[in-house]
């Protein structure tokens, strides 16, 4: 994707994992911050990389709350409202691989869902795109993201980590 921007993945631990750009500057963690009761995963932004793209927009990290067992619960972005999760996993056909879910600016963009690979759309343009890596690299995943993937760039990683969530932990949806 030309006008892109790369992170790697480091760690594949769904609930507790990193993002790094191609400097090696922490852009995004992922981890779990609480499971006495039920787990909470916080995902944040890093400073360090958000500072090199003024571009960036909406909030810088996001929580994902979820219920027993780890069941579905909702997500918060910045200080927002409660949203259901399963409101950021729609499909339109029980068939589909796609999950659909509405960003904070009202588009609604898909996520293509394989199991080596997503990608995340915009109409008819794909965003950003998530893929595991190769035996032999050093990162877990790639992640590139468009240039104007970065307005809404948290809302990508939020989304993103809970629909791996809900292939691994085979949510029925």
């Amino acid at each position: 994707m030309s006008g892109s921007y790369v992170l790697l993945q480091f760690g594949s631990d769904l609930f507790s994992h990193r993002f790094e750009d191609l400097e090696s500057r922490p852009a995004f963690t992922v981890e779990t911050v609480d499971q006495q009761v039920n787990v909470i995963v916080h995902i944040a932004r890093e400073a360090a990389w958000s500072q090199q793209h003024p571009e960036i927009m909406g909030p810088s990290n996001s929580y994902l709350y979820f219920g027993p067992s780890r069941a579905p619960g909702y997500l918060v972005y910045g200080n927002g409202p409660e949203v259901a999760m399963v409101n950021h996993l729609r499909h339109k056909k029980e068939s589909s691989v796609s999950r659909y879910f509405t960003a904070q600016n009202g588009r609604e963009l898909k996520w293509k869902v394989f199991p080596q690979k997503m990608e995340c759309v915009d109409g008819r343009t794909t965003i950003a795109m998530w893929e595991l890596g190769q035996p032999e690299d050093v990162f877990s995943a790639r992640l590139t993201i468009r240039h104007s993937g970065l307005s809404m760039v948290t809302e990508i990683l939020t989304t993103l980590a809970l629909n791996r969530m809900a292939l691994v932990l085979d949510w029925k949806l």
